[in-house]
């Protein structure tokens, strides 16, 4: 009788363990946005897709550079379930993000944020570029501070879009 009791005291204490393990990920904010297209964007819409969102300014040098590797990236994942979401900052001017957006064919969503809200809603971007990445869940997986290891992204971004919504 002791063995069951200490049997189902432990059971119950690794479900407990396994719920806060897997949600110590901070939920993604819901965020309006325009697209290049004058269309409304809720992030909120997106949920049940692995989402990378890239805060970025045709102004920063970094972001440009990675901007190749973020069309690679959503062209290979895509069809899987990644929706990639570059976000240009409230100090670009829309023309300069639109001729940009034009100029390299970018095959992604391209969106505005006129007013700043979206960065303030995404932790208080200010460094061009911050990248989120989202599960399907609307959790965030991963963060990254200036370009990412776009290898290691791949790799997370495998898993990410084999799990089931």
């Amino acid at each position: 009788m002791k063995i069951r009791i200490f049997a189902t005291l432990a059971v119950i204490t690794l479900l407990v363990i396994g719920v806060f393990v897997y949600n110590d990920k901070p939920p993604a904010p819901d965020v309006s946005l325009t697209t290049l297209q004058g269309e409304r964007l809720d992030t909120a819409t997106l949920r049940g897709k692995v989402v990378l969102v890239n805060f970025w300014a045709t102004t920063c040098t970094t972001c440009v550079g990675e901007m190749p590797d973020l069309i690679r990236t959503h062209q290979k994942f895509a069809a899987r379930g990644l929706e990639t979401v570059a976000v240009a900052m409230d100090y670009d001017p829309p023309a300069q993000v639109r001729a940009f957006a034009e100029k390299n064919q970018l095959p992604f969503i391209v969106a505005l944020d006129a007013d700043g809200s979206a960065a303030r809603g995404f932790d208080g971007v200010r460094m061009t570029p911050t990248t989120f990445l989202i599960d399907r869940r609307g959790r965030i997986e991963r963060k990254y501070l200036g370009a990412p290891d776009f290898n290691a992204l791949h790799e997370l971004l495998e898993t990410l879009v084999a799990e089931p919504g």
